[in-house]
């Protein structure tokens, strides 16, 4: 059987995300959702952007740590953000945010980035995953049909991959499309084989 050696743990993915939800649950693998306390996901201002992501998954993972972590529990945490210019582009406040967001992205290559951290009582595998994305020149009118038809106010850059958005804006990618989406699923099941 393929990953015998997760046999002995319940997995937790520590997620809200349905996008990382629908990617883990299409491995195969048993795990059930849960969610840790809230934690403050802001970071040191001199930290380079190619460690944020990982640095606020490993927020969220030491935050299920100090509260429900059991001996046979392994616990998934994430975090996905987009950079633009060394600059971290975070989830839009409004429809004008968005759409500014948009714009920015428009004609020009960014990065996405997702730290991952799997934890059990007694280990910790951390990792990131980057991808770059090539957007096309986008209209307003385009982006305002995107933004008005699928609201995409809960994802880092304003925008999922997987939407009307990826399908006529983006002319390619270099690395994972996972993990645009916010979970690289071959890298992380790659990790997982050896874990444990």
């Amino acid at each position: 059987m393929i990953f015998n050696n997760l046999k002995p743990f319940t997995i937790t993915l520590a997620s809200g995300s349905p996008r990382r939800q629908d990617l883990l649950k299409k491995t195969g693998i048993p795990f059930s959702i849960g969610k840790g306390r809230d934690v403050d996901e802001s970071y040191p201002e001199d930290l380079p952007i190619n460690e944020v992501a990982l640095h606020l998954a490993r927020l969220k993972s030491d935050a299920w740590k100090d509260i429900w972590m059991q001996p046979d529990q392994m616990v998934i945490t994430a975090d996905t953000i987009v950079a633009l210019d060394n600059e971290v582009i975070g989830k839009p406040e409004n429809r004008d945010h968005a759409i500014q967001m948009l714009k920015r992205l428009s004609g020009r290559s960014h990065q996405v980035m997702t730290g991952v951290v799997i934890r059990t009582v007694k280990k910790e595998k951390a990792f990131s995953d980057i991808t770059t994305v090539h957007f096309k020149p986008l209209t307003s009118e385009q982006i305002n049909y995107y933004i008005d038809h699928y609201k995409p106010y809960d994802k880092a850059g304003a925008y999922g991959i997987q939407e009307w958005i990826g399908l006529i804006g983006i002319e390619s990618i270099e690395g994972s499309y996972f993990n645009v989406m916010g979970l690289p699923v071959s890298r992380l099941m790659e990790e997982l084989k050896y874990f444990g």
